[in-house]
Order: C-alpha cells, then sequence, then structure tokens
C-alpha cells in the first residue's frame, strides 16, 4: 500500500530522522520526502511517499502508534492518506465553459485521479456539458433573496455524496462563509491576475486599454476575503501592442485552465500545505 504523509509542527532537532526512523520500524520503505522549514515561525512542513506490505500494514494501528511515538512527542499536526481512495471534487460554474471542458477532458483522459459525483450551477446553459461526460447536474439558482437557501441546497448535495474538495470552475458568484467554514482550504478558485491588476466585469478590456506586456491567472484556495487565499499557482504570458482584445480573452482562457488544472492536481496529488495564508507546494 502506498501512503503520503503530510506533517506540520515546530521545527527541532531530530524530528526528521525519528520521522523517517518510525516509518522504518512500521515496516514501511519510503521513496520520496521533501521538506521545508519557515525561518521566521520556525516551523517544518514535510511530506513522505512510503510503501506498506498489505500483511503488516492497518491503517488504525498505524494511526495510533504515529500519535503515541510522534505527534505528541513533537507536536505534530498531521494526515495520512493512501492512494487507493480516490478524493471526491465537486465542480461549481456559471456560464463559461472553457475550464469547465478542460478539467472533464483530463478526467477523462484519467489525467485527475478523482470521482466527480456532480456540477452545480446557477445558470442551466452547461447542463449538456454535464451530459456529454455522463455526470449529474444541479441547477441552483442565486439570487440575492435566495443565497442562503442556495447555499444550504449546495450544502446538502455536497454532504450528502461526502465531496472532499471543491473547484470553482468560473463560478460567478461569491462564497461565503457557510461552505468556507465547512471546507477551509479545500475550495479552490481561478481568476485573471494582471500585472498591474485590473477588477470588474471587463478586466481584459481595462488591460488592453492600458496597453498591459503580460496577462496572467491566479488559482488559489477560498478565504473570507476576495481573490486574496492562499495561492497554489500562477503563469503569465506576455501580449503586445499588436494583440486585440479578443487575443487578450482568449490567451487569458487558456491561462485560465492551465492554471487551475495545476492547482486541482497538486491538490489531488496532497502536495499542498497551507500557512498563514501563504502555501508550501512540494515538488
Amino acid at each position: 500500500m502506498k501512503t503520503t504523509i503530510l506533517i506540520h509542527c515546530p521545527d527541532q532537532s531530530g524530528i526528521i530522522c525519528s520521522v523517517t526512523g518510525f516509518i522504518h520500524a512500521q515496516g514501511g520503505n519510503i521513496i520520496y520526502i521533501d521538506q521545508h522549514v519557515d525561518k521566521e515561525s520556525n516551523e517544518l512542513f514535510m511530506r513522505l511517499e512510503s510503501e506498506f506490505s498489505l500483511e503488516n500494514f492497518t491503517m488504525v494501528g498505524f494511526q495510533e502508534r504515529f500519535k503515541n511515538d510522534l505527534a505528541e512527542k513533537f507536536n505534530i499536526k498531521w494526515s495520512i492518506h493512501t492512494d487507493d481512495i480516490k478524493p471526491k471534487m465537486a465542480l461549481f460554474v456559471s456560464k463559461y465553459n472553457h475550464c469547465l471542458y478542460d478539467l472533464l477532458s483530463r478526467y477523462n483522459s484519467g489525467e485527475l485521479t478523482v470521482e466527480i459525483p456532480f456540477i452545480i450551477s446557477n445558470h442551466d446553459d452547461l447542463s449538456f456539458v454535464a451530459e456529454q461526460f455522463q455526470i449529474p447536474f444541479y441547477h441552483i439558482p442565486v439570487t440575492k433573496k435566495t443565497k442562503e437557501e442556495a447555499e444550504n441546497k449546495q450544502l446538502v448535495l455536497l454532504k450528502k455524496y461526502q465531496i472532499d474538495f471543491i473547484v470553482l470552475a468560473r463560478y460567478m458568484q461569491i462564497v461565503t462563509n457557510k461552505l468556507i467554514n465547512e471546507y477551509p482550504n479545500k475550495i479552490i478558485n481561478i481568476h485573471h491576475s494582471f500585472l498591474p491588476a485590473f477588477a470588474g466585469a471587463k478586466p481584459y478590456h481595462a488591460a488592453f486599454e492600458r496597453g498591459v506586456k503580460l496577462i496572467g491567472a491566479t488559482g488559489h484556495y477560498v478565504t473570507e476575503e476576495l481573490d486574496a487565499g492562499p495561492i497554489i499557482q500562477q503563469d503569465t504570458t506576455p501580449v503586445t501592442h499588436t494583440h486585440t482584445i479578443n487575443d487578450f480573452i482568449a490567451k487569458g482562457r487558456d491561462l485560465e485552465k492551465i492554471v487551475l488544472a495545476r492547482a486541482v492536481k497538486l491538490h489531488i496529488q496532497r502536495k499542498t500545505m497551507v500557512f498563514r495564508n501563504k502555501t508550501v507546494i512540494f515538488s
């Protein structure tokens, strides 16, 4: 059995040796290890992939021994994940289909090792996409008056299907604390990020008028502060005076697809850890 262990604790002498020695003592073979120490906070972040023989390994027993022998001693916050369990991902969309098509294509080809129990949208426009990929589609309209009711319906579905994380694939609604508190650092969003940044309904038009030389996209976890959550992935592409507004939009949408997919893959692979509104991204 292959496992991934994520560890976060105060940095201290002997901890890496203790963790690796513990895994070896439990019959595990470490096939990957990466760690980072935040010098300002003196915090250690570590990710380990190990293989265990099913004859000698039980998850309950391992967790109990890890807690008693290591976690309490070193004040470790940790989680363990096995490759035989695919995380369940819910997709939220509105009317733009580029990110949705990209994620579903990657999922269909086996690139994203997840389950997708359903797609939720505040519009009915993209129901045909869900039909193409044979994934249940739920149309839950959202207005100012019905937003609380809509999120209650969303939560019912999320809990019913035991969703592990949510991807906002161009979902054009603000997610409130009701969902954020249920899924802390488990809601991934994509948005344009220009140098300089342009807010509003038509950011590409504003960027075109300003004559920017770079446009970009940012994939991040959702927090209470709009588009200011821990950043998972970013990328940019150059533009010049020869490009039209339509060129800006096309280039921007390509970036949004790529950056969102990268962010989702990093999350699925357990390669992200959040600390103080920043992320540690393991290789």
